[in-house]
């Protein structure tokens, strides 16, 4: 498997409509020409089922129904990217603190949601497969920490979470036998965690090739820990290991009006400092530089090769009204207060003006 230089840009479709533009060197420029130019060679997309209100209203976040995934996926390899495909099995975000079941999937039993889950990625696939569009890398599940599908799939429910993570995997080997499947969790620093989750879940599930972890410094603990995970779970389960989501600011300042969050709230501020002390490099654009080169070197180091690349968690974020994290109705679905506005435009590469970074270069010049 060649070196994996991965960017998650699901919500690039909202941004483009909401008047979001790119540019490299003072040139606009596509945003896939311009990630090409720096060595991303793969993209990472969000597959929601139906992220609408019963009114038709969207969800918001890219709104990454089947037809926003397609259009990018063809973009994509169009550009000779290859596409990781990611299943949340619900209507909007599922992460460790929600994995709601789709709106047509409430009510269904644990035999029910196992069958919808393979028959709805099997026919996702075989659309995509009809376009020239297979996904060369498929993800059961997002951030499955805890579970999918709850109250049924919620952890410590193992068996049902392999019963229905192992019909996603039998519907992909079904219908796109040759891409890679991932098995996803998230806190990357997090060994016991990993420990007991795969532990239980081998025992019990389908088999896999790839396991991905997300890794955010400022929750997710010290890079030393997140070394120490992958080199110990790369020799445990003999498996390639994935970044599946990163990101690292590149400021602190000037953001806040975008994300609509308390200054309490803020990544990396002083008014938390169990997270802040969390964080070994500054917000800068000199800093964000300098975990990327950390984080490769620790990929490089993985036991016996394993570690195999990473995926960017949304470079193209950068803020422009209308592509917020979640519109009310998504608010209503999931039950969270809000607001629901751009938390990761400081996390991009790409200033708020949607100029390239320095960091890009770092990314284009890594290689093992």
């Amino acid at each position: 498997m060649d070196i994996i230089k991965g960017a998650d840009i699901s919500s690039l479709l909202e941004i483009e409509k909401a008047g979001g533009k790119f540019y490299d060197r003072g040139k606009q420029e596509d945003l896939y020409v311009i990630l090409a130019r720096y060595g991303i060679n793969y993209v990472r997309l969000r597959l929601w089922n139906d992220p609408y209100s019963m009114e038709g209203i969207p969800y918001g976040a890219g709104t990454n129904d089947l037809e926003a995934v397609k259009e990018l996926a063809k973009r994509a390899k169009a550009h000779g990217m290859k596409v990781l495909l990611d299943y949340h099995y619900s209507d909007f975000w599922a992460d460790p603190g929600k994995q709601i079941p789709p709106k047509a999937w409430q009510g269904k039993t644990v035999d029910g949601l196992e069958k919808a889950v393979y028959d709805y990625t099997a026919d996702t696939l075989e659309e995509l497969e009809s376009e020239g569009i297979v996904p060369d890398m498929v993800q059961v599940g997002n951030e499955v920490t805890n579970g999918l599908l709850w109250p049924y799939g919620r952890k410590p429910e193992f068996e049902n979470i392999a019963r229905f993570i192992s019909a996603g995997i039998r519907a992909v080997r079904k219908s796109a036998p040759a891409a890679k499947i991932m098995l996803h969790l998230d806190n990357g620093g997090r060994n016991d965690l990993y420990r007991e989750w795969f532990d239980n879940y081998v025992r019990r599930g389908e088999d896999f090739d790839i396991i991905g972890l997300s890794y955010y410094p400022f929750w997710h603990g010290t890079m030393e820990a997140l070394k120490n995970n992958m080199d110990d779970i790369a020799v445990r389960y003999g498996k390639d290991l994935v970044i599946a989501e990163v990101s690292m600011g590149f400021t602190m300042e000037d953001y806040a009006s975008y994300e609509g969050l308390a200054p309490e709230e803020r990544k990396g501020m002083a008014t938390k400092p169990e997270l802040a002390a969390r964080i070994e490099h500054p917000m800068t654009v000199q800093g964000q530089c300098d975990f990327l080169k950390d984080l490769f070197q620790i990929i490089d180091k993985v036991p016996d090769g394993h570690g195999k690349g990473f995926f960017y968690w949304e470079p193209a974020w950068i803020p422009v009204h209308g592509c917020e994290w979640a519109t009310p109705a998504a608010l209503e679905y999931t039950g969270e207060k809000g607001p629901g506005g751009n938390e990761w435009a400081n996390q991009a590469l790409f200033d708020y003006d949607g100029n390239s970074l320095p960091s890009l270069e770092v990314i284009r010049d890594w290689s093992k």
